[in-house]
């Protein structure tokens, strides 16, 4: 069912949550894992560009070994653009059977204001889509201590 499965990190631990979850899935269906990395694509110097891009490829290449040493055929690739269009963009031509990422939970205003990653590509592609709530987020989009105190 699963032969190509999407994952978009952007280096934070909160993306990376979904990651037990795909290598489940991927082991499972004996699936090819792409860490899909979206960069800036304009107002960015050229030197600052070429260190992002070594940093993104750093960060990459580190989550791509790690899933390897666990048994999921697993690679990396790197777009320039807007998250969420570069995410359906890439699913949409290369096949993908499934897009797996975590969401931050962001509710509210925030979500109003600057709308969500996750959101935008549910709305954005008719693939199947594997979210998840990362762990110490809560329904406000807040981390759990954080909520406690307001």
């Amino acid at each position: 069912m699963y032969r190509k499965i999407l994952v978009p990190l952007d280096g934070s631990e909160i993306a990376e949550s979904i990651l037990p979850h795909v290598k489940d899935i991927a082991v499972t269906h004996q699936a090819e894992v792409i860490l899909l990395g979206v960069l800036p694509a304009t107002g960015v110097l050229p030197s600052a560009a070429e260190r992002e891009m070594m940093e993104a490829r750093n960060y990459l290449s580190s989550v791509e070994k790690r899933l390897q040493q666990q048994g999921v055929n697993a690679r990396f690739t790197i777009r320039h653009g807007e998250d969420a269009a570069e995410i359906t963009d890439y699913a949409e031509v290369n096949d993908i059977d499934l897009i797996a990422m975590s969401s931050h939970g962001q509710g509210g205003i925030g979500r109003w204001i600057f709308g969500s990653v996750a959101e935008k590509v549910l709305r954005g592609t008719n693939k199947p889509i594997l979210l998840v709530r990362a762990p110490g987020i809560s329904k406000t989009g807040l981390p759990r201590v954080q909520e406690l105190k307001l």
